[in-house]
């Protein structure tokens, strides 16, 4: 993030080192016991900030370093058996301007606690800025409430809970409704497929303006869908129509926090649900959005078990080649990570280019004021950036046409653009050429 603005160090350490203190889950390790993980939770552990000054630099040099830097602290392996699992550093470009870099591990975050650390670290950085013991009984109570459990506490209930018949009812329902389905979805690809995978990535980014956006929401709630429904299944009609394959299995992640108690938490509480549609029949984008909300619905009475679980219970054949059970993943943000105002300082996040895929396509749209925002992460071993600027344009054109008339059928609805439909139609069929005229064939 970058912060603008007269920063109090001291006071934007002491906050750090305070959510460290709060969330357990930050000062975790992984260590074997008798072949075996198990959390070992550091009673004690400060969180110091390495602060790195750049001012010398010239802002060109700045940039690029504070670029490489971000690649640098984002690739940086971390050992699971060593606390901290997180990095923190403040690099300092002049004496109103820094970018702070937060390195998570996934085990111990997911993406909504980068949200709950910028609220925490926006409250506590405030509280020691008044020069408050955040110990003391009015601290306390201008800043925030102690938290009910802990991370280790989850995990313990979670182990508990998914026992018996309870794990045998959600297995069964993932192995009957993924029976049959296709381990690999065919996308036409620029290059042949790596025999083994290389995650080597990049990412285009787009926007849908309010006009559509609006139309979309007004479609999803006349069809009694939500948006993510109505966006999964516009993009299941785009692959469906690249790959030529009826039958579309695609991940998506889950917040899993359906407790009180674990909103505020830092820590891994996401899940990956697959998601299966059928095209047969060719059915109109309306019956297509009936069957995406059915299966959606039972997806989350069964988001429980691990993703992990489901791989392990189902056994699909396995390749280096390709993620098991789906290649590519739907995502929908209702909530973006916004600029933060604190007294005299304001936060704000930086946008920095990704070269790790995970699958061979990621769809990631976040809900903002201006509209729906995406970005198209790709790996880049399979696709050029051509082709994926192109399938950008073919998911807005195909969002174009079903929001105008959602009963089509899902095979005729238009994916060209215009300059494509002429490219197609009158210039690749401009075949006229001179003969004489005068003469038969022979």
């Amino acid at each position: 993030m970058k912060i603008t603005g007269n920063l109090n160090v001291l006071a934007f350490e002491k906050a750090l080192s305070e959510i460290v203190k709060r969330h357990e889950v930050l000062r975790t390790s992984f260590k074997i016991v008798n072949n075996k993980p198990i959390q070992v939770i550091d009673p004690e552990f400060t969180k110091k900030l390495n602060l790195v000054d750049l001012q010398h630099l010239e802002s060109k040099e700045q940039e690029n370093l504070v670029i490489e830097q971000a690649q640098i602290e984002a690739t940086t392996p971390f050992d699971l058996e060593t606390t901290p699992l997180i990095r923190c550093s403040l690099l300092q470009l002049s004496p109103s301007e820094y970018v702070l870099l937060f390195t998570m591990h996934h085990i111990i975050s997911d993406a909504w606690s980068i949200g709950v650390f910028i609220q925490e670290l926006s409250s506590l950085y405030q509280t020691f800025l008044q020069g408050e013991d955040i110990s003391s009984p009015d601290a306390a109570r201008t800043s925030l409430a102690d938290l009910p459990i802990q991370y280790a506490d989850f995990a313990v209930w979670q182990r508990q809970y998914l026992t018996g018949q309870i794990l045998e009812n959600q297995l069964d329902y993932w192995k009957q409704k993924l029976s049959g389905a296709s381990d690999l979805l065919k996308l036409p690809t620029d290059y042949p497929r790596p025999s083994i995978q290389t995650y080597q990535g990049h990412i285009q980014r787009f926007s849908l303006n309010n006009d559509l956006t609006t139309k979309l929401q007004s479609l999803s709630r006349d069809s009694g869908t939500t948006l993510f429904m109505t966006l999964y299944a516009a993009f299941s009609t785009l692959l469906y129509r690249y790959s030529g394959q009826s039958d579309i299995v695609l991940g998506t992640p889950i917040a899993n926090r359906n407790r009180s108690e674990v909103e505020r938490l830092i820590g891994f509480f996401v899940n990956t649900l697959v998601l299966r549609t059928q095209f047969e029949n060719n059915p109109s984008f309306k019956d297509l959005l009936a069957q995406v909300r059915e299966t959606t619905l039972k997806a989350y009475e069964h988001q429980d078990v691990p993703f992990e679980q489901v791989v392990e219970a189902l056994q699909p054949q396995r390749s280096s080649s390709h993620s098991p059970l789906f290649q590519v993943m739907f995502i929908l943000q209702n909530s973006s990570i916004r600029d933060v105002e604190l007294p005299g300082v304001t936060l704000a996040p930086i946008e920095l280019g990704s070269t790790i895929a995970k699958f061979d396509l990621t769809l990631s749209i976040t809900e903002t004021d201006q509209g729906l925002v995406g970005e198209w992460k790709y790996n880049t071993d399979l696709f050029k950036e051509q082709t994926i600027e192109r399938m950008i344009g073919h998911f807005q054109n195909l969002l174009e046409a079903i929001v105008e008339n959602p009963l089509t059928n899902v095979s005729k609805l238009p994916l060209l653009s215009e300059s494509e439909r002429h490219q197609l139609l009158v210039e690749w069929n401009d075949t006229a050429t001179e003969y004489p005229k005068e003469k038969c064939i022979h």
